[in-house]
């Protein structure tokens, strides 16, 4: 079973608006009998990172006695956190009957209320942790004047779904209560995840407009991961998902979170975002994702399916990028048009708490 990029682990952002596809900048040499040259459906400006990283990817043998060792290997690959804006290490209550849930807390300040990012880490449902993730959390502090708080939820497979969810709901709550001691605007909390950081993002807005008493602005996925039958009972074309993450990850990552293989029948209610029916009462929402990422037919489907629903919602595949391509070649051209499409989301995002808008749809350019 092959594995995920180290740079998957560390990263997250968003956006909300319309929805385009566009066609691939070159065509894909593939025959009529189906035979094709994966590389050629890659951006040109994204094709050197990734030869560089798939064979360290190829190598990784991913099981559940594997973990352990990939996870300190993983701690070792954590980027340096930045200096500015500080931030402290804190524990919070958990869910009844569940252990405390630690926190990272970015860029917190007395001034006049600002706007929130409760951000998910990514890691396939099974890796990553918050720290690693602090200097992506400092430069969206700075670029949003925002507050950000990263969530060191439990992983799978020793914590079975629902001990994710109920450490992500803990901190949204926990934000949402503490709202003056921290200096933030309860009406303005967004909630923005990478990868598996966003399937968790989508199953929190769920579960918090299934619960009521905190509202969400806006939830901003980044090729999220968001159904558990990708890979199992639904079987993508073999040019998607060819690269950093394919469909035997993810078998063993749903498999790792729900307690029962990937694809069955019946799973965990709320456990998979794809498979929730109503969808209706979310918050705005960006879903963005590559065009040859195994992700990127269940977030068409999912951005459709909000779209039916009447959510504000803005879908962006782009053209030749496989999963995590921004993680993996942040210079490549792609990748930076990427990072503006969603820092323009997130401002929007994040402004439409603001009185006297804030029952205003967002509406993308």
């Amino acid at each position: 079973m092959t594995g995920i990029s180290r740079r998957q682990l560390t990263s997250g952002v968003l956006a909300v608006s319309v929805a385009t596809i566009w066609p691939g900048r070159a065509a894909a040499r593939i025959s009529r009998s189906g035979a094709f040259d994966p590389l050629s459906l890659v951006d040109p400006d994204l094709r050197a990172a990734l030869q560089k990283i798939q064979p360290e990817i190829d190598k990784e043998i991913y099981t559940t006695q594997a973990l352990p060792t990939f996870r300190n290997l993983t701690e070792a690959w954590a980027q340096t956190p930045k200096s500015a804006p500080p931030f402290t290490l804190r524990s919070i209550p958990g869910a009844s009957g569940d252990p405390d849930v630690p926190i990272v807390v970015i860029g917190q300040r007395s001034a006049k209320p600002r706007p929130v990012i409760l951000y998910i880490h990514g890691g396939g449902y099974i890796l990553g942790r918050a720290m690693y993730s602090i200097a992506v959390c400092q430069e969206m502090a700075i670029r949003h004047d925002c507050l950000v708080v990263s969530v060191d939820y439990r992983l799978a497979p020793e914590t079975r779904f629902p001990g994710a969810l109920e450490d992500n709901y803990a901190a949204l709550s926990w934000i949402h209560d503490n709202a003056d001691e921290l200096g933030v605007d309860r009406k303005r909390i967004a909630v923005i995840g990478e990868s598996a950081g966003g399937g968790h993002a989508a199953a929190l807005a769920i579960a918090a407009r299934d619960r009521g008493g905190v509202s969400i602005c806006a939830q901003i996925l980044m090729y999220p991961m968001l159904d558990d039958r990708t890979g199992s009972s639904h079987q993508p074309a073999p040019w998607i998902g060819t690269f950093v993450w394919n469909v035997a990850a993810n078998r063993f990552g749903w498999t790792a979170l729900l307690g029962v293989p990937a694809g069955s029948s019946i799973v965990p209610e709320g456990s998979v975002p794809a498979r929730v029916r109503d969808l209706s009462g979310l918050p705005p929402t960006f879903i963005g994702v590559g065009s040859i990422d195994l992700f990127v037919d269940e977030n068409i489907e999912y951005a459709r399916r909000l779209i039916d629903a009447g959510i504000p919602t803005e879908l962006l595949v782009v053209p030749g990028a496989y999963h995590g391509f921004y993680d993996i070649a942040p210079a490549a051209p792609v990748s930076l048009g990427f990072l503006e499409a969603v820092d323009r989301a997130i401002s929007r995002g994040l402004a439409s708490g603001e009185a006297p808008a804030e029952c205003s749809p967002i509406i993308g350019a």
